[in-house]
């Protein structure tokens, strides 16, 4: 048995960027003695096979997550509901169960009715991943150094809750608690709105016509390279997060609206120094992120086995 290991049996519900970064994580470390992975699509389930990414692949999350220890839903959050009720008459007693959703007061709203007592729901969200998808797209070294918020809700077991949070330090992730709302509300400024602005820059591209789009994509700077970036992302992923968020994306909608008419008035004006008030602002929070090492790119899926060879 390995010093490393946490859990005797994990099952992922899911098996794309995020499923598959974890099954690579605990395997490459040893923090699980197996590995089940459900997934709905027979071509993600292949090829996670070939990747040797688990110790067992099923359809139907029911069969996955019998006797597991620590169940992760992995999938987009509008689909949390169901499976929650699917799995939850196969969960064991003394089972942990977390997510990896953007959103989490949503989260607990979909799940938590339909569990057995005896099981520890404990929602999470690694602040890590990138556009890509699928079983490739996955990296044992994604979680390293990055951020993994727990929202236990009131009354979680404290053991539980540190047994899952040593299992994300493990994998290289710095764990840190949060109420629920709390998250969503400071996840909507760091993460959705970003999103919701790049998806629309993109869209205004795209609604230009003949040569102006093709000059558009062809001399593409960096700012819009990154804003394609992200706009490149799981459409039915980010429909769930905005969908499930929503009050709190408005909320800060409403600022960034606010804060853009300021700006295009100081355009307007002349007012250099607005302008460069903000700009010098802004610069300080980079800088803040730099300090805080979350500047760094996300490492992209590798090719080799989850359990590192």
């Amino acid at each position: 048995m390995s010093d490393q290991m946490v859990f005797e049996r994990m099952a992922l519900v899911g098996i794309g960027n995020l499923g598959s970064s974890i099954a690579r994580a605990v395997r490459e470390r040893g923090l699980v003695r197996t590995l089940a992975v459900a997934d709905q699509s027979d071509e993600a389930r292949r090829r996670a096979a070939e990747l040797g990414l688990a110790d067992a692949f099923f359809e139907n999350p029911a069969d996955a997550v019998k006797d597991a220890d620590v169940v992760v839903i992995c999938t987009p959050i509008g689909t949390y509901g169901t499976i929650a009720k699917v799995i939850a008459p196969h969960l064991k007693p003394g089972a942990v169960l977390t997510d990896i959703g953007s959103v989490k007061q949503a989260v607990v709203a979909a799940v938590q009715p339909h569990l057995p007592a005896g099981v520890h729901f404990i929602p999470g969200h690694p602040i890590a991943g990138t556009e890509k998808s699928g079983p490739d797209a996955g990296s044992g070294a994604l979680f390293e150094g990055r951020f993994w918020i727990l929202t236990p809700p009131e009354g979680a077991d404290p053991a539980a809750v540190a047994k899952l949070g040593t299992l994300w330090t493990r994998c290289g992730a710095i764990v840190e608690e949060l109420p629920a709302d709390y998250h969503d509300k400071v996840l909507a400024v760091t993460s959705h709105l970003p999103h919701l602005i790049a998806y629309t820059i993109v869209g205004t591209a795209f609604d230009l016509e003949g040569q102006e789009q093709r000059d558009v994509i062809r001399f593409s700077a960096g700012g819009f390279r990154d804003f394609t970036r992200i706009a490149g992302s799981n459409p039915i992923m980010w429909r769930d997060i905005f969908l499930n968020n929503r009050e709190a994306v408005l909320e800060m909608l409403q600022r960034f609206s606010e804060d853009l008419s300021y700006l295009q008035r100081a355009i307007r004006w002349g007012e250099g120094d607005k302008l460069e008030e903000l700009f010098t602002k802004t610069r300080e929070i980079r800088q803040g992120v730099v300090e805080a090492n979350q500047a760094r790119p996300f490492p992209y899926g590798n090719a080799g086995n989850g359990n590192g060879k």
